[in-house]
């Protein structure tokens, strides 16, 4: 998610998802430089942020806890993005910034693109490494592999890449994406065409759903992460701040039912904060929320109701098994919990 300057302007320009401008990758083999290690990287990220959960989701499911670190965000940004206010003295105590964007400065000066998370740091010199959403949370998965925890689930089976690249590809440029082009369109067409595009492929994932447990496989894989993401948010901020309301993820049985699935599993609904959600897309959106007041709803009791979803089958962890507990420091506050 980008920074607080593009945030304003949104509602006010057609939407445009930037690309990573550091796209470098940590590998088992460092061959970009940046060699897996445990410690030496910090992962920033924003609870608020669906493409930043992605990484927060992933790095639990795989047990990354001790091998890589984790900053927690302000959900709030001021005119210097992302900054570290909900840490004593306004500081992250790894880094020692009070701004993400001091370590993109740190790794290039007036660097474009703005300050975005998530964003792996590297510890020791204080330098950004990469910014890269879309590569990050597969090279969780498959380069830092000695170091994931016993029993970890496989994310990418090689086997099922070519299905699940696809399924995310559509999954991010109608659901994921489409989900922005219409909170943040500028005029009644273009939000139209995002809008029907997002209701259109959910209605196809709700199809897809309908019969098997989980999108690729009978197994949770990146492209599951990548669905929960969004649709946990969307009835939150999506159906309401973002104009996609044609209907609400609970009024879709098979969909409602997936999403509280995956709430259930351990190192789903355990990474998720519904303040830092709403507090952000409310309070920083002042292109299209100028009063920057952030509603009441929805009722949240609802996320943990039995879905019956194990009657499909299906095998969350495929051979391994559910994470443990969740680290101390890293809990979802009360008031973020349903």
């Amino acid at each position: 998610m980008s920074d607080a300057e593009g945030n304003r302007a949104y509602g006010k320009k057609s939407f445009k998802r930037s690309k990573s401008h550091f796209a470098d990758r940590v590998t088992a083999d460092g061959r970009d430089g940046w060699p897996v290690e445990a410690g030496r990287y910090r992962l920033v990220v924003s609870r608020a942020c669906p493409w930043a959960s992605r990484a927060v989701v992933s790095r639990r499911l795989l047990g990354l806890e001790d091998a890589l670190s984790m900053a927690i965000a302000d959900p709030i940004q001021d005119d210097r993005s992302w900054r570290f206010t909900l840490d004593p003295g306004g500081r992250d105590p790894v880094l020692g910034i009070r701004y993400l964007g001091e370590a993109y400065e740190a790794r290039e000066p007036g660097a474009p693109g703005g300050v975005s998370v998530p964003a792996l740091v590297d510890v020791p010199t204080g330098r950004l490494v990469t910014n890269d959403y879309q590569r990050l949370t597969l090279d969780l998965a498959t380069e830092w592999t000695a170091l994931h925890r016993e029993g970890a689930p496989d994310l990418y089976p090689a086997d099922l890449r070519d299905e699940i690249d696809e399924v995310m590809a559509e999954v991010y440029k109608d659901v994921n994406n489409g989900v922005y082009r219409a909170g943040f369109a500028t005029g009644q067409k273009e939000y139209a065409a995002a809008c029907e595009g997002v209701f259109l492929r959910l209605e196809l994932l709700s199809q897809r759903l309908a019969g098997r447990r989980y999108l690729v496989g009978d197994t949770i894989t990146e492209a599951d992460i990548r669905l929960f993401t969004t649709l946990v948010r969307f009835d939150a901020v999506y159906h309401g701040h973002f104009k996609c309301n044609l209907w609400k993820l609970t009024e879709d049985p098979v969909l409602w039912a997936y999403s509280r699935d995956l709430y259930q599993t351990p190192g789903f609904g355990d990474t998720v904060d519904f303040d830092h959600i709403k507090w952000h897309y409310y309070q920083v959106h002042t292109g299209i929320n100028p009063t920057g007041i952030v509603p009441l709803g929805p009722d949240l009791s609802g996320w943990l109701t039995s879905h019956g979803r194990e009657e499909l089958g299906g095998r969350p962890f495929g051979d391994g098994s559910p994470p443990g507990p969740v680290r101390e420091g890293e809990e979802v506050p009360a008031a973020g919990r349903p």
